[in-house]
């Protein structure tokens, strides 16, 4: 592993599969009365996240603390960031309270990149969301939940397995991070959107395009609905949420039309009704709960990874 998690695109196939394969071991930690391992202890993880998150920093606070990381959150909103504090600045600020690892997330692309880069932090740095840049580690536990459904082989290998991913793939740095990860990992992930939610140069990205959700779906054996993030919108992308949803919602006539193993994902926040209906979301073979669960397990072997914890990841409780 490298010192950093900047990007999906900068995991090798082993980097992504000794992730993987130690998440799967830290997964188990969920079924256990006590859920805590010394692996971190004496170690502090800074959450600096400059947007609104529940479920990503929750998920990264939760990790830390089960390794027994001190955790410090810092959020943007009430900091010295409102009064125009520089990131430099903010940087610093950490690197005297002596953070191990920083997880950022920030509204600018390449945000974490420049923390990572500039040398005023010794720290790891884990992007946990920059722009509608990346996301890696929400496509590491999308990749792990899919493998638990899907894979084959001790390692749960994804080869060979299609994937569509649907929606607002514009603005989406989970549908950029899945595209590049699952293409490393071995699957076909096929693009869903209106032509006007496609990324300018879209077509270099390692995946096929469509515009016909109806002729994609009966193929495949994930489903990924993304939402449509009209806070990011500043223009007519669709005429009508109405016309979005019939042309590239997942109803249940639709969900019909799947294998009888695909399933069904979504990064969350879910809007219901828009891009996915509720009985599709609440149904047996949707596994979106479940992605939250195998989130914390994702982000505990990312952070346990890159700060080169002394004693075995599993094995030991207090």
């Amino acid at each position: 592993m490298k010192r950093h998690l900047l990007s999906a695109g900068d995991l090798t196939r082993d980097d992504a599969e000794l992730i993987l394969s130690t998440a799967a071991e830290l997964r188990e930690l969920a079924d256990r009365p006590i859920k805590k391992l010394p692996a971190l202890r004496g170690r502090t993880v800074v959450n600096l996240f400059f947007e609104d998150s529940t479920r990503t920093r929750i998920s990264f606070e939760a990790a830390a603390k089960r390794l027994s990381a001190d955790v410090i959150n810092f959020a943007a909103k009430g900091s010295s960031l409102s009064k125009g504090e520089s990131l430099k600045d903010t940087a610093l600020t950490l690197e005297a309270m002596g953070a191990d690892a920083v997880v950022v997330r920030h509204g600018a692309s390449g945000a974490p990149h420049r923390l990572a880069n500039s040398g005023w932090v010794r720290s790891s740095v884990v992007n946990a969301g920059d722009g509608t840049h990346e996301h890696p580690t929400q496509a590491l536990l999308d990749a792990f939940t899919m493998s638990r459904h899907l894979g084959t082989g001790p390692k749960g290998s994804l080869d060979g397995r299609r994937i569509a991913i649907v929606g607002d793939v514009l603005h989406s740095r989970v549908a950029r991070s899945n595209a590049l990860l699952l293409h490393t990992l071995g699957a076909e992930v096929t693009l869903v959107a209106p032509p006007t939610l496609f990324p300018v140069g879209v077509e270099s990205w390692p995946v096929e395009i469509s515009y016909d959700l109806d002729a994609v779906i009966p193929k495949a054996d994930a489903v990924m609905m993304l939402r449509v993030q009209r806070e990011r919108m500043s223009g007519g992308f669709f005429p009508t949420a109405r016309e979005y949803s019939r042309r590239y919602g997942l109803d249940g006539r639709r969900m019909a039309t799947l294998q009888d193993h695909t399933i069904v994902m979504h990064p969350g926040p879910m809007v219901r009704g828009m891009e996915i209906t509720a009985d599709v979301a609440d149904a047996d073979r949707s596994v979106i709960v479940e992605q939250v669960t195998n989130g914390v397990a994702v982000r505990m072997a990312v952070l346990y990874l890159l700060l080169g914890g002394s004693e075995p990841a599993v094995g030991g409780e207090e």
